[in-house]
């Protein structure tokens, strides 16, 4: 069959066959199929959507264009966490090690901030010496070690998906369900994981606006992992304002570091329970909510799950006397607070306009080859719902130069609304798929 029949089969609504998408795969990945002709196949199926059949084939198609890790021989339930992405979203760096030290592994492969958005790899790489292209062989030698390892994606782990997100990338086909679901599930299957609990975030500052577009991802994520016998829960998170206090490299680093120690804001503390707890729960170590929150809460107050940080960082080359000595970490030289115009309460914050403020400094990268300078960004002082008075400190603001500051206070104030009635907050967890 020509690939143009492909191509027109989707076009006009029919679901493709399983031949048809190994067609698409594999001639993509040979170069048999140009790029014009895989464009327009991804945008027939951003146009007519896949059935669940259809995804699940794709998903293992890109999963099998490269290798799959085999973990068998680390014992312990292996279980991952991935989030679709936010602003100040850290939570990874605290909930890897908290799950290990609770009796999970946790393998798992993350990725590097783009857009409005920070990435857990970089956040990691401003910690000076900290790897995150370790090799098999020494991937699994941390999980053994520690039980928890986070890496970036090699060349190896589902290099389908690579070519194909770049594609998607510039013919807007990024909003595609099921390429969405193919695209994260092919990585994570990958690393060789028994269970996922996914955070799928909405609102203002994530990629699903709305709680429904979020729960229909959240469902097909679960509904597809499922077909690969995997264990999975997928929680629906409130991104309408930053997650934490710290937005920027190195400084949600501090944070973390910070919260192991005990120091944990209310929606972060809410965030990282809720999502390790389900993490244990499908990982066979409990079977309570109540009892996996004793277990985590446990992890902190014995100071077990900051040092399994420290191991894991040290483990990948990196400074563990970052635990010690914040003056390690790189923090921008130029600092002033943005503060509130008026008496009231913080009733609104763009956190999109927020994490392009942050990437204005030089936090994140508008593009996969820019640079990142880790010691800018801010750290927010008062919330959604908050009363703040005119003159009172809102933000802190990190950056490398005085004008980047004047930059940065004018995004804030553009950015951040203050009213004078308190304003109802949203709950910070929607829903729970389990």
């Amino acid at each position: 069959m020509a690939f143009q029949e492909i191509i027109a089969h989707k076009r006009d609504g029919y679901e493709l066959t399983g031949e048809e998408i190994q067609e698409f795969i594999s001639g993509y990945i040979s170069g048999r199929i140009p790029d014009y002709q895989a464009s327009a196949l991804l945008m027939a199926i951003c146009l007519r959507g896949m059935s669940i059949s259809e995804t699940v084939v794709l998903t293992e198609a890109m999963l099998k264009s490269g290798k799959v890790l085999d973990l068998s021989s680390i014992k312990g339930p292996k279980i991952d966490k991935h989030s679709t992405g936010g602003v100040g979203d850290k939570v990874s760096l605290m909930l890897a090690p908290m799950a290990a030290a609770c009796g999970l592994v946790v393998p798992m492969v993350s990725g590097r901030g783009l857009g409005h958005t920070g990435g857990t790899l970089d956040k990691l790489e401003s910690i000076p010496g900290y790897k995150t292209d370790l090799g098999t062989n020494k991937f699994k030698s941390v999980l053994r070690k520690c039980g928890c390892s986070i890496i970036g994606q090699t060349s190896s782990i589902a290099p389908a998906d690579k070519r194909i997100y770049a594609l998607r990338d510039v013919t807007a086909t990024v909003e595609s369900i099921p390429l969405i679901t193919a695209s994260i599930l092919s990585k994570k299957l990958a690393s060789g994981t028994d269970g996922i609990v996914f955070d799928i975030k909405c609102g203002n500052g994530a990629f699903m606006k709305s709680p429904d577009d979020a729960e229909a991802l959240a469902n097909s994520l679960v509904r597809t992992a499922r077909k690969f016998g995997k264990k999975c829960r997928a929680a629906i998170t409130s991104m309408d304002q930053p997650l934490g206090k710290a937005i920027g490299n190195s400084l949600e680093v501090l944070e973390a570091v910070d919260y192991l120690r005990g120091n944990r804001p209310a929606d972060l503390d809410e965030i990282v329970l809720s999502l390790g707890a389900e993490m244990l729960l499908i990982g066979g170590v409990t079977n309570s909510v109540a009892s996996a929150t004793r277990m985590l809460d446990g992890s902190i107050s014995n100071g077990a799950a900051l040092k399994k940080f420290a191991m894991m960082v040290g483990l990948h080359g990196g400074k563990s006397d970052v635990f010690e000595d914040a003056s390690v970490l790189d923090l921008a030289p130029s600092r002033d607070s943005f503060r509130a115009s008026r008496k009231g309460y913080i009733s609104a914050i763009d956190t999109l306009n927020v994490g392009l403020a942050a990437n204005a400094l030089g936090a994140g990268r508008q593009r996969i080859e820019d640079d990142v300078d880790f010691g800018v960004g801010f750290v927010f002082h008062r919330k959604l719902g908050d009363q703040v008075l005119a003159g009172g400190v809102i933000a802190d603001i990190y950056a490398l130069h005085e004008l980047d500051i004047n930059l940065a206070q004018t995004k804030l104030l553009n950015s951040i609304r203050i009213s004078s009635k308190r304003p109802i907050v949203p709950d910070l967890i929607k829903k729970m798929i389990r």
